[in-house]
């Protein structure tokens, strides 16, 4: 390098300002502190819904057989459902199956014919009636009758409701931590809904096939939604 090379670089950089000189307003504030908070809230509702698996299950020599069978007992159920004023669209197949009856003796196996497997899922929408949808079923070719479960029509209301909540439970804890260190908030930075994994429906009660003639009773009990959320609020 030369000499005159040399002396520019010193000047150029004798003539700047140092760090010290810097106005703060230029300096950037990238570690700005913040309180990090989780809240909270859960609802519970009288469930206004209710679902339940019924199925009709029929075994015969011939797969035709089996199947005929089958489907006569469902022909038989489903006529037995809509007689109590449910509407069509509450009824739905949701499995078939056909599979080979085995039977298993002193380690060897043998056919002993084929199995039939037809379950519906049903929709009731006026939980006075429920006792009324297993006593059909249960006395009009039904096998097995399981999965009874509660449910909210508006949950997706009833869900933003908790959530509303859970962030204004998470604010105010934010606001008592800026408080115990001497600060007030600032921005919210953050908001983040905690998920976990969908619940699966939780089986209430699984009646065997010809259930007495009696009113069954049924106790929806309460529905409860619950929300979690993360916040990041920055204080000063």
């Amino acid at each position: 390098m030369t000499r005159f090379a040399t002396a520019f670089v010193i000047l150029l950089f004798s003539a700047g300002p140092t760090l010290a000189q810097i106005p703060q307003t230029q300096i950037p504030q990238t570690d700005s502190p913040v309180v990090v908070t989780q809240g909270e809230a859960s609802l519970k509702r009288a469930p206004d819904q209710a679902w339940v698996s019924i199925s009709a299950e029929a075994r015969a020599q011939k797969p035709a057989d089996a199947q005929q069978k089958a489907a006569d007992a469902m022909s038989t159920l489903q006529a037995a459902l809509k007689r109590l004023g449910l509407p069509a669209d509450s009824i739905k197949t949701i499995n078939f199956s056909l599979q080979p009856d085995m039977e298993y003796v002193a380690g060897s196996s043998r056919l002993k014919g084929y199995v039939v497997v037809n379950q519906i899922e049903v929709r009731v929408d006026a939980l006075d009636k429920i006792g009324d949808v297993l006593d059909a079923a249960g006395t009009s070719g039904a096998t097995s009758i399981s999965g009874l479960r509660f449910d909210l029509k508006d949950r997706a209301a009833v869900e933003r409701e908790a959530l509303k909540q859970a962030v204004q439970d998470a604010m105010l804890r934010a606001q008592s931590m800026a408080a115990g260190a001497g600060r007030t908030l600032g921005p919210i930075l953050r908001v983040e809904e905690q998920r976990g994994g969908v619940p699966m429906p939780r089986e209430i009660m699984t009646l065997s096939a010809r259930a007495p003639a009696a009113q069954t009773p049924i106790s929806p009990g309460e529905t409860e939604i619950r929300a979690h959320v993360v916040l990041t609020v920055a204080i000063r």
